[in-house]
């Protein structure tokens, strides 16, 4: 019936009804953490496909669905474009819509694909996974705003120890599925209804984890980006740095931001000497540039209590455009290295690597956008003890960037398993649990700094095991069989 009606509308209508579902659906995101529309919006967005009797339809619907949910989730990317807002203002619509057209198109492509070989609702909750799969890998991957993140205050966030994001997108869109199979059968689509608002509604309480015993320190000096390297303000933004390092009691470990000490590392052993007449011992992680002969590198490094460099991790996952030019590879061999180093910025370190932080055990260092791909955290060499992510969200502006970034580093935290310390420029600096709860935390704009005692990770998820290439495996099979028992159903009528 609703199938019927929906097949009556005109391509504006559907247009229109399009980008309402998608508006609805992202309101599960932060700032606005509603996962019940969010979820509405899913099960609406399996009511439209039923309706789209072509390929084309559909696929217009799935774009136009993705359109508004990334448009609205993505705000945050006209942030950047305002730091110098006379120059650059003007690139911020493109920006966004540039984007979100761009991962919109892997949700039309998902829904054109399942009503092309017209495998069912059951089709498409195969393949909307699977697009998302590609948008996480593909082209470097930019999974930020997964349906997912908008679940993290529910007891159904826990699933993503067992199966990760994608395979907790499955479970979503496996369920929207089953509710649509059954919605003309109100008996028996209740009580997969009420397992569904039961995941979402169900007050939950996780148990405080155990700790270790060992205090960090988060610092947060609150330096807009347009007066982070500005030389009169330098001296304000490191003394706050400093003073909070040396503030009572004494830490285990002090954690500053991504690019805190704001001169190249060759050049900065006075700063380092402060920091460890500040720390009193205890080591500082902290964020700064370095180069090498050929690159600028964006860096974290340990300092120790004697002011010495004992550890340096260089950040390998770049943001394309921001930290360095795609196809730089190509630029050098064509002769044109100069123009890739002064678009591209950035060279890449050589990968995950675990930095030894003695009795707090090992971590593994994160920098910034790197906390937004869970294999990335996942492709540790060994298991560390917890997470360490630096970020610089001044970027990101006030509202909604800052706090879906926070949301991602708490879903690496159920993910892994694994404490996470997170210390940000402008904020949200926090300590994040095991099962990706906030213990402590500095809100957003503050300067200052926060301790927390670290929590002991838990023993190895089944995620943390496994990564998502037993999730591929099920989804290129699932597909493999939907698509088979097509083929068998047509057979017979192609026969003369």
């Amino acid at each position: 019936m609703i199938a019927a009606w929906l097949a009556a509308r005109t391509v504006w209508q559907w247009i229109l009804l399009a980008l309402g579902c998608g508006a609805v659906m992202s309101l599960g995101q932060a700032p606005v953490d509603l996962p019940l529309p969010m979820m509405l919006g899913l099960l609406v967005s399996f009511v439209f496909y039923t309706g789209a009797a072509r390929a084309g339809r559909a696929g217009l619907v799935g774009f136009v669905i993705g359109f508004a949910y990334f448009v609205l989730t993505l705000t945050w990317l006209t942030e950047p474009f305002q730091i110098d807002a006379a120059r650059d203002g003007w690139m911020a619509p493109f920006a966004l819509a540039g984007m979100s057209a761009l991962l919109a198109a892997f949700w039309g492509v998902a829904f054109s694909l399942a009503r092309r070989l017209r495998t069912g609702v059951m089709g498409l909750a195969v393949l909307w996974p699977l697009a998302e799969l590609g948008r996480g890998y593909l082209f470097t991957g930019f999974p930020w705003g997964m349906l997912p993140q908008g679940l993290l205050d529910t007891p159904a966030a826990q699933a993503l120890a067992w199966v990760g994001p994608y395979g907790l997108m499955l479970l979503l869109c496996a369920g929207a599925a089953v509710l649509v199979w059954l919605i003309d059968r109100p008996l028996l689509v209740l009580p997969p209804a009420a397992v569904a608002l039961a995941a979402v509604l169900w007050p939950m309480s996780l148990p405080a984890p155990q700790t270790t015993g060992q205090m960090v320190r988060l610092v947060q000096p609150n330096a807009p980006q347009e007066e982070k390297f500005d030389p009169e303000k330098l001296p304000v933004f490191m003394n706050r740095l400093l003073e909070a390092t040396a503030a009572e009691p004494q830490p285990d470990l002090v954690v500053w931001p991504e690019t805190a000490v704001p001169y190249l590392l060759e050049y900065a052993q006075p700063v380092f000497d402060e920091i460890a007449i500040a720390a009193r011992g205890a080591p500082v992680v902290l964020g700064i540039q370095r180069r090498d002969e050929d690159w600028y590198y964006n860096s974290l490094v340990v300092v120790d209590g004697n002011g010495q460099v004992t550890d340096t991790y260089d950040k390998y996952h770049l943001v394309p455009f921001g930290e360095y030019m795609p196809l730089s590879d190509l630029a050098s061999k064509l002769g044109l290295r100069g123009l890739a180093e002064a678009v591209g910025g950035y060279g890449r370190g050589p990968g995950p690597r675990m930095i030894d932080l003695g009795a707090l055990g090992q971590a593994l260092p994160l920098i910034c956008y790197e906390a937004v791909f869970a294999q990335d955290v996942g492709a540790a060499p060994t298991r560390p003890s917890f997470l360490i992510q630096i970020t610089n969200d001044a970027w990101f502006g006030q509202r909604a960037g800052p706090q879906q970034h926070l949301a991602q580093a708490r879903m690496r935290a159920i993910e892994q398993g694994l404490p996470l310390a997170r210390a940000a420029n402008t904020g949200i600096s926090a300590m994040i649990g095991p099962r990706g709860q906030v213990l402590e935390s500095l809100p957003l704009g503050v300067a200052g700094h926060v301790d927390a005692d670290l929590p002991a990770p838990l023993a190895p998820t089944v995620y943390a095991r496994t990564g998502d290439m037993p999730l591929l495996i099920v989804l290129l099979l699932g597909w493999g069989v939907l698509l088979a028992r097509r083929i068998s159903i047509d057979a017979p009528r192609r026969r003369p």
